[in-house]
């Protein structure tokens, strides 16, 4: 069946990745489930502890009534709810929901990197801020995101007065950052209001950026999964699915791509990681199967891999780009340290102490997370043997968690510098 024009006013791929970030319980979930209809919380796991433990993806189609102003002309209907006039489409946004349990921290950074915005939620019926609100500004900031909107959410269960409160708080925490002039946005995603409001602080704070499809391709795999159902007959069996967001370059149908760390194997009774290549077999984003996909919303790549090299994630963190043209795979780093003052995410103060020798590190670079462990310490440098190897460019920003109780807590950054 034919589409209509409107819907083919827009590009069919999303052109926007925006990131859900915020303490865990805040309202991520139910808020996207809002605007775009789906549950991004399908794991088993996730159901049972209602938490998200991995990513969760959801596109969304902005739009807006021609007769309607302010904020009531906002919707993702195509008929206005306010004057049943036909809407125009504006963009198709792709929602990456990042866990905010602080034991998931890593997950949540993976999912900042391939982001070009940010939402993030504040509970009006909880003192401002939380541990991980802290954290995740702080990890937004380090990792460079310019564009972020605060919401605070589920304020049908507060009075007014203590809205206003919580308001003050969230004005008093952001005071000082890159991030103190940036709209709050007061919404009940339960109960759907103030979504207008947000739709249109999304439309004018949170812009397209200009991106470069002339350049080499390069893929941040954020998820990696095998879609065959058990039991199916061997001749229906598919490859795995990598899914991600493209950075820049264009990949298409049946290219050749490498898979850079890899997979690990045993060479001479030691562990080396071996580049993969593949073929793609079909690219999929905005629920639609493209010919070519480039920078933009996350996307969906069938390989012809073995569906048991990709299943459970077992590829996130890894680049994906035309043979021979992907950064180098690195199993030592030697960081470029720039350590924060206090620690971020405990309820106590704590300072943040220098790095020590032989101590354990969790680092994320692009959609990636390691643990390093330190084995040689120079002024701000510091060299870290991975125990998981990563592939990036010199230069590329990586947060440093060291582990404090028993969680890994954001105790700064740095940048890779050649050995």
């Amino acid at each position: 069946m034919a589409k209509k024009k409107k819907e083919e006013e827009l590009p069919e791929q999303p052109v926007l990745n925006i990131g859900m970030v915020g303490h865990v319980d805040h309202g991520k979930t139910t808020l996207l489930e809002r605007l775009s209809g789906k549950w991004t919380d399908t794991h088993s796991e996730e159901l049972k502890r209602g938490i998200t433990i991995r990513l969760g993806y959801a596109d969304v189609v902005f739009r807006k009534c021609p007769k309607c102003e302010g904020a009531k002309a906002y919707t993702t209907k195509e008929k206005c709810p306010a004057c049943n006039s036909e809407t125009v489409p504006l963009r198709k946004v792709s929602f990456v929901d990042a866990p905010g349990h602080e034991s998931l921290m890593a997950t949540m950074l993976a999912g900042a990197t391939i982001t070009d915005g940010a939402l993030l939620l504040v509970a009006a019926n909880e003192a401002c801020p939380q541990p991980q609100t802290r954290e995740h500004l702080m990890a937004l900031e380090i990792i460079g995101l310019k564009n972020i909107i605060v919401i605070q959410n589920k304020i049908d269960l507060v009075s007014e007065e203590q809205a206003l409160n919580n308001h003050s708080q969230i004005k008093n925490f952001l005071k000082g950052t890159k991030y103190e002039n940036v709209p709050i946005v007061p919404i009940s995603a339960q109960h759907r209001v103030g979504l207008e409001l947000l739709m249109q602080a999304i439309d004018e704070h949170i812009p397209t950026p200009n991106r470069d499809s002339g350049k080499e391709p390069l893929m941040l795999v954020a998820r990696s999964f095998d879609i065959n159902k058990p039991g199916i007959a061997p001749e229906k069996l598919v490859g795995g699915v990598l899914g991600g967001s493209l950075r820049r370059g264009v990949l298409k149908l049946n290219d050749t791509i490498e898979i850079k760390p890899g997979r690990s194997v045993i060479e001479k009774n030691q562990q080396v990681w071996k580049p993969i290549t593949t073929k793609i077999i079909s690219l999929n984003s905005g629920g639609y199967d493209l010919e070519t996909v480039g920078p933009g919303g996350s996307i969906g790549v069938l390989t012809s891999l073995d569906p048991s090299v990709v299943k459970s994630d077992q590829l996130t963190g890894s680049l994906v780009g035309l043979p021979g043209k992907l950064p180098k795979t690195w199993n030592e780093l030697v960081l470029d340290v720039h350590l924060l003052q206090r620690v971020v995410g405990t309820q106590e103060e704590l300072n943040v102490e220098p790095i020590k020798m032989s101590e354990p590190l969790m680092l994320n670079v692009n959609s990636a997370a390691t643990v390093g462990i330190v084995i040689e310490l120079k002024k701000n440098k510091v060299r870290c043997k991975l125990k998981l190897p990563v592939c990036a460019d010199t230069g590329s920003r990586v947060t440093i968690s060291r582990r404090i109780g028993n969680r890994f807590r954001l105790i700064g950054y740095g940048e890779i510098v050649e050995k």
